[in-house]
């Protein structure tokens, strides 16, 4: 696994559901948001998700060998990445797709310090970013 903390910045995050303990690099929603920062955090947490699941199930649609890769973790991460520099190249052709293409709207790295709690991860976030 890389790093996700460089020099205070995070390189990423995952996204998880209620089922996982929020940690600080795998961030889960607010089991009950209080009105305002929290419930917008939660709310922006499930569309990402959403996107993610989207965008996975548009490669898969795509490309049916992502369907049931049986090849070491290695193996499967240059076949994945192969599968998303083709979609990328058939989509600036215009080529037809599966589903629809969303646009990004917020590409903005997130800058923490190196903090070691999930909750305390999460509150940052949804304080810097979620407020109204």
């Amino acid at each position: 696994m890389y790093p996700l903390y460089i020099a205070g910045e995070f390189d990423g995050l995952l996204l998880g559901d209620r089922v996982y303990p929020c940690q600080p690099r795998l961030l889960t929603p607010y089991p009950d948001p209080e009105p305002g920062p929290q419930q917008n955090f939660n709310r922006a947490h499930c569309r990402t998700r959403a996107r993610v699941e989207m965008t996975i199930g548009l490669l898969k649609a795509r490309f049916q060998c992502l369907r049931h890769l049986r090849v070491t973790p290695d193996r499967a991460c240059d076949i994945i990445v192969a599968c998303v520099v083709l979609h990328n190249i058939a989509t600036i052709r215009g080529e037809q797709h599966p589903a629809l293409q969303i646009d990004d709207a917020d590409d903005d790295p997130i800058h923490l310090p190196a903090i070691q709690d999930g909750r305390t991860v999460r509150d940052t976030i949804c304080n810097n970013h979620f407020r109204i």
